[in-house]
């Protein structure tokens, strides 16, 4: 039986487990705090690397950023990683194939073997959490485009006020539709600047009117850009992942699409691969590619 290590690179946190071309996991997810400089990256992957060599046929990464369609190095990266990220050399860390593909691709990639939208051909994957990542997958294949950056969900949200977005431009899908559009949408309905996306949670569930309208307004944001996309790519499915996933009325935005949409009808559901689905869809794809 052929083995790969997973391994989910994101700004926090480093997540290894050994996974089979089924997607199950091995023994026990081991996890690393992710060093601040790219040299603590580059040493802390190799001593994972050393641990695993002898187990394993090859890596396999979900990294944060964009990667090329190679996959063989991130042509993008992200501000919650160092400077000189992008500039690893991945494959000179081990005698092994080493394969990399962005964390929210690697999750579509797992939801469509092993999760919620398996058999669904054409689907799209949306990370809720602190931002907002993306992973389209259609006719069966990981939609990456020219460069292997698609599936960004940086497309603008008109609502004519100019909230900054962290690609760096203004009213982006993400600016409304992330951990951080709910609280930013907050602060506009509570009036108080200090409001936390947890307060916005708790406030709604003591019916307090000022979160429960920001939480309507959010999910309305993102019902709106589900909309735009379900027109664009007319999917099977949506499927909902990330930390704030299970705040969202799947069924109520999946009513408002299918009303509103000039395609034909979509499902949405909540995201079943589980809490490793970055390194167990990295590992699934590099089998596929391997």
């Amino acid at each position: 039986m052929k083995k790969a290590l997973g391994i989910d690179l994101g700004g926090t946190k480093i997540a290894v487990a050994i996974v089979d071309d089924k997607g199950n996991i091995f023994g026990n997810v081991e996890r690393f705090p992710t060093p601040k400089t790219k040299k603590e990256i580059v040493e802390t992957l190799k001593n994972i690397i050393s641990k695993y060599e002898n187990e394993v046929d090859f890596f396999a990464l979900a990294t944060a950023g964009a990667v090329n369609n190679e996959n063989t190095r991130v042509i993008g990266s992200t501000a919650n990683l160092p400077k000189g990220y992008k500039d690893i050399d991945f494959q000179s860390l081990t005698n092994k194939k080493f394969f990399l593909e962005n964390d929210a691709n690697c999750a579509a990639w797992a939801e469509y073997k092993i999760g919620a939208s398996k058999g669904c051909k054409n689907s799209v994957m949306l990370t809720l959490g602190t931002g907002v990542g993306g992973g389209i997958i259609i006719d069966g294949k990981l939609l990456k485009g020219k460069s292997g950056s698609a599936g960004e969900m940086h497309f603008m949200m008109s609502r004519n006020q100019e909230r900054s977005c962290t690609c760096g431009t203004f009213d982006c899908f993400e600016a409304y539709a992330s951990g951080n559009g709910l609280r930013k949408t907050a602060i506009e309905t509570t009036k108080n600047p200090d409001v936390t996306t947890y307060d916005v949670i708790q406030g709604a569930k003591d019916n307090v009117d000022t979160c429960l309208k920001a939480l309507e307004i959010w999910q309305n944001d993102i019902a709106l850009g589900i909309l735009g996309l379900a027109n664009i790519f007319d999917p099977d499915c949506f499927v909902l992942s990330g930390s704030m996933e299970k705040f969202v009325d799947t069924k109520k935005i999946e009513k408002f699409v299918n009303k509103n949409t000039v395609t034909t009808p979509t499902k949405i559901f909540h995201a079943k691969a589980g809490n490793y689905s970055g390194l167990i869809g990295a590992a699934l794809l590099g089998f596929e590619k391997i």
